[in-house]
């Protein structure tokens, strides 16, 4: 595989459980030796320069834990005097809203405060690069939202992030570019509305219509690609189901025509394609 992040960004490297994520981010990191190939970060080898790079990069791991009974305060502190200092620990436990926490034993703590206090120790050391590895991973959707937050703050205070995850929703949010890793190789990398703009198919409107006859003709309207028509609730006169399939750069001018011949649904809805759509379509395209 191969694939480079740039500063300032966050990097997504998204792929299905399996596929090599965690394994590529712990090469990078100097964790795993690589077979064969060049890694660079930072300017640096992360298996001949691991000690130089271990001060500019911040880890959170896919299996995370601490001892139950050492309390955040604790780890806080532990963590600030192995990283040399850095950093005030009571600072930066301020600084992510973990001080009502300090006293409190990692293994009482919820699934969001969890991750809010390892996003923490990953950036005790200030680090220039941070490497997220599922970090929402199992959390309800309050926490997912909580943490997603937190990670655009760290990128906001100046990191470089490399965020591992397999949810797509998750990369579109948060995500300046991403990469696809399919079966141990890089299917493609780009910005995600680009990806979805590339691969991701046409923009679905869906409404309701009284009569199926004000929709003759339809497929003809510039950027339509595809009219569906479900005509069963027709026979006991109900409105019917329809389905435009057009170009993103259309949908004002399909809109534009619903309204032209007297339609005004109620149900009217625009499905857009999604980066799930991206992935789903990339890696039919390339099997394992």
């Amino acid at each position: 595989m191969s694939f480079a992040v740039g500063q300032g960004e966050i990097f997504g490297l998204l792929g299905s459980n399996g596929a090599g994520k965690t394994t590529a981010v712990e090469i990078v990191q100097g964790l795993r030796p690589r077979d064969r190939g060049d890694v660079r970060v930072l300017g640096l080898d992360p298996v001949a320069e691991r000690p130089r790079l271990r001060h500019l990069v911040g880890s959170q791991l896919q299996s995370s834990a601490l001892p139950d009974r050492l309390r955040v305060g604790e780890a806080l502190r532990l963590f600030a005097r192995l990283a040399g200092d850095v950093v005030d620990w009571r600072a930066l436990s301020d600084e992510w809203s973990l001080d009502h926490l300090e006293r409190r034993a990692f293994g009482a703590l919820s699934g969001g405060e969890r991750q809010r206090l390892f996003l923490a120790l990953a950036l005790i050391n200030r680090p220039r690069l941070v490497f997220l590895d599922e970090l929402t991973q199992g959390l309800d959707v309050a926490a997912r939202q909580e943490t997603w937050e937190l990670i655009e703050r760290v990128r906001d205070d100046g990191a470089t992030v490399v965020l591992v995850t397999h949810f797509m929703d998750e990369a579109e949010r948060l995500c300046d570019r991403v990469g696809v890793l399919h079966g141990g190789r890089v299917v493609t990398t780009g910005r995600p509305a680009d990806l979805i703009a590339a691969v991701g198919g046409p923009v679905h409107l869906r409404f309701s219509a009284p009569d199926p006859s004000l929709l003759a003709g339809f497929d003809r309207v510039a950027g339509v690609t595809d009219v569906t028509v479900d005509r069963s609730r027709a026979d006991v006169g109900q409105p019917v189901a329809v389905d435009v399939a057009c170009a993103a750069a259309a949908t004002v001018a399909v809109t534009a025509e619903i309204a032209h011949r007297g339609l005004a649904p109620a149900d009217f809805a625009v499905v857009r394609p999604s980066l799930e759509d991206v992935f789903v379509a990339l890696t039919k395209e390339n099997p394992r």
